[in-house]
């Protein structure tokens, strides 16, 4: 079964020029791009797509961080899509990420860690419509 994740390469990982690196290891992976965009998000935007975790201590500094700089949000597609594209990521502490993947490489610390991956098949399809229209994602492209 073909299904859709969102992405995002956070802003620390835009800034360090880890872009074309990140897109091509999710390419490789075997993943299709649906969609893509380079983003500055607002307070506004970053406190609506984090708004799960408000309630947490780190709310504030997630989206002082998430509008510090240009982001890349991806819509991608494939068999398993959350599943494999959380493998391909690590963990979210990347001292505890495997070996290879996006976060062992390029990220700092668990706040710093150069990518966003949606957790479940349902939060996915509502973080894609956070970022594309239905229109962006039909006019879609294949890397």
């Amino acid at each position: 079964m073909s299904n859709k994740t969102l992405a995002i390469i956070k802003p620390d990982a835009v800034q360090k020029g880890y872009t074309g690196k990140i897109i091509a290891m999710i390419i490789n992976a075997g993943f299709k791009i649906k969609a893509m965009k380079m983003t500055h998000l607002t307070k506004s935007s970053a406190e609506g797509f984090y708004a799960i975790h408000r309630e947490r201590p780190f709310f504030n500094d997630l989206v002082t961080y998430m509008t510090s700089g240009p982001c890349i949000p991806i819509a991608l597609e494939r068999e398993n899509a959350v599943e494999e594209y959380r493998k391909l990521i690590g963990a979210t502490d990347p001292k505890k990420a495997a070996e290879g993947t996006v976060r062992k490489l390029f990220a700092v610390d668990i706040q710093l860690n150069a990518v966003h991956g949606s957790d479940s098949d349902e939060n996915a399809e509502k973080e894609i419509a956070h970022f594309f229209s239905k229109d962006e994602l039909l006019n879609n492209y294949s890397a």
